[in-house]
């Protein structure tokens, strides 16, 4: 799997790379394959990896599901990922101390104040 590619785009391919190899002649039990979609993962998935392999029997987990399971902990780790961007941006307003006190300037004071 490339850096910046979605589970889709990389499931095309490893399906596409499959589908060649079936053709010349070779073909995988479904636990290989789950095993190697596992295997092509990058580091950061380190850990839903794990938890996979401990909480699933990869002999009778099939590649569908599997595939469900990822893409749903992408779409997770995305989401994150926006709220932390969201959280790091920041208004900041600039202050400014005007002299002159209105009758309007007094209210909002006054307002302010009690609030």
């Amino acid at each position: 799997m490339h850096d910046n590619e979605s589970i889709s785009d990389m499931f095309t391919r490893f399906t596409t790379i499959i589908n060649s190899l079936k053709n010349l002649g070779k073909s995988y039990y479904n636990q290989e394959l789950v095993r190697k979609i596992l295997r092509c993962l990058p580091k950061s998935w380190t850990p839903k990896v794990t938890a996979i392999e401990e909480a699933k029997d990869l002999s009778t987990l099939p590649l569908e599901q599997l595939l469900g399971s990822l893409m749903t902990h992408e779409t997770t780790m995305k989401n994150h990922e926006n709220v932390e961007v969201k959280k790091k941006k920041a208004i900041t307003f600039k202050a400014s101390k005007e002299d002159s006190e209105s009758d309007e300037d007094g209210e909002v004071a006054l307002i302010t104040s009690q609030f």
